[in-house]
């Protein structure tokens, strides 16, 4: 877990190492000494660029910054040799700290700022995270397992080709976000806005979807599978879609064109409602074998 007192408290240690002052620390985080003296008081947490920053100045590797790693392993907590450390220039000793394999996995994430970070891939896996941010963040063939993510904004983020399985998300924003090729498994996805993102390829498996937006989604190869669907509106294009063995409860199609689109062994589809939709004649095919309710459908 991680959380401010402790962020505070491995700040204070790795400055007084390097025998900064507060008021030098800040100057070269380009912050002010009262706002060191709030993060090494444990009244505020610096976010993950500035995370960064600390960990090159300190001379720290980013883990030192997660409760599991224990303070009085600063020593081990710098990759580099005094010996490499006289050898190399600040910036390739910065460039290093930068790119280590740097995980933070099992964090206790709140009120952080994670907006335009790339190549998280599978270092926030078994993790809470609170009101959160990674707009326009490079998210792809990201891992998900075990996480709690709520009241977080991914907001035009690329999150294609990623796996999110057996987490919890609740309230966050996907607005124009990327989840083309990606897949859902085993988790719970409820009150979330995915308002124009883009599902191209994507897979819904064994998962439960309640109380979403899904206004101006592109839909195409789109894969749902043993999935339970509750108080949804789908609209806009389906194209090449399968939907099997499903369960809708309070499920509405309205002013959506579906087209090649594939529904076989779904529950309780009688009770879905069509509202000026159009369809071709193959998914009207597959529509009516399937029993749905056809009134408030036209075939194209």
């Amino acid at each position: 877990m991680l959380n401010s007192k402790s962020i505070g408290n491995k700040i204070a240690t790795a400055r007084k190492k390097m025998s900064l002052s507060q008021a030098e620390l800040a100057q070269q985080v380009s912050t002010s000494p009262q706002a060191v003296g709030k993060w090494e008081r444990g009244e505020s947490s610096p976010d993950i660029a500035t995370l960064n920053r600390l960990a090159v100045i300190l001379n720290v590797d980013l883990n030192y910054f997660s409760d599991r790693f224990p303070s009085n392993e600063l020593e081990n907590a710098s990759p580099n040799t005094k010996n490499k450390e006289s050898e190399e220039t600040p910036i390739q000793k910065s460039k290093k700290k930068f790119n280590w394999n740097w995980d933070m996995s099992e964090g206790n994430w709140i009120d952080a700022d994670f907006s335009g970070l790339k190549n998280l891939r599978e270092k926030f896996s078994s993790s809470n995270m609170k009101n959160c941010k990674f707009l326009n963040s490079d998210l792809s063939s990201l891992v998900l397992e075990k996480n709690n993510i709520e009241l977080c904004d991914f907001s035009n983020s690329d999150i294609r080709d990623s796996k999110i399985q057996s987490s919890n998300l609740l309230n966050n924003q996907f607005n124009k976000c990327l989840f083309i090729d990606a897949i859902i498994f085993k988790s719970n996805v409820e009150k979330c806005d995915f308002s124009d993102a883009d599902f191209s390829g994507a897979e819904i498996q064994e998962s439960n979807w309640e109380n979403n937006r899904v206004t101006g989604v592109d839909w195409k190869f789109t894969k749902f599978y043993k999935s339970n669907m509750s108080n949804m509106v789908f609209t806009g294009k389906f194209e090449d879609c399968h939907f099997e063995h499903c369960s809708f409860y309070s499920v509405k199609f309205e002013n959506a064109t579906l087209l090649n689109t594939f529904f076989k062994y779904n529950d309780r589809f009688k009770k879905v409602q069509f509202v000026n939709c159009m369809v071709d004649s193959i998914t009207y095919a597959f529509l009516k074998n399937n029993q749905a309710n056809l009134t408030g459908i036209t075939i194209i």
